[in-house]
């Protein structure tokens, strides 16, 4: 791939990401927690995906995409993302998993609307930062 595919690539993880989102702050007001939580990990993963584009970097895995944002955005200081990110990020990786896979995970509220509202300014602040380059 050239370096405007990636560009595009990343617009359109981009758009994704925004898409899950909404469908997230939808799910949490229809009290569908842990299908909210599904949809707001996703809105962070794609997020992650878009960033990794822009600098032209593929990853197949969750764990490899949390690795990467961990490696070149958090320890090597690109863009305005911080170790909280990371764990937030991380903890939401883990939230969707015990909501998708764990029959007797409980999802409340509180952590869904958190995990959303983590969704939200995450993505607006990869928005921002793409824009920028």
């Amino acid at each position: 791939m050239q370096n405007s595919e990636f560009q595009a690539l990343a617009m359109v993880r981009l758009e994704r990401a925004k898409e899950l989102m909404l469908e997230a702050e939808t799910l949490l007001n229809d009290e569908h927690y842990k299908s909210a939580n599904n949809r707001a990990y996703y809105s962070v993963e794609k997020s992650i995906t878009a960033l990794l584009a822009m600098d032209e970097v593929m990853t197949k895995t969750h764990k490899g995409c949390l690795l990467l944002f961990n490696k070149l955005y958090i320890r090597e200081g690109k863009g305005e993302f911080s170790q909280e990110d990371y764990k937030q990020a991380a903890k939401a990786e883990e939230i969707r998993s015990a909501s998708d896979y764990d029959d007797f995970y409980i999802a409340n509220k509180i952590e869904t609307k958190e995990l959303v509202d983590f969704s939200k300014s995450f993505y607006e602040k990869v928005e921002k930062y793409i824009q920028s380059k």
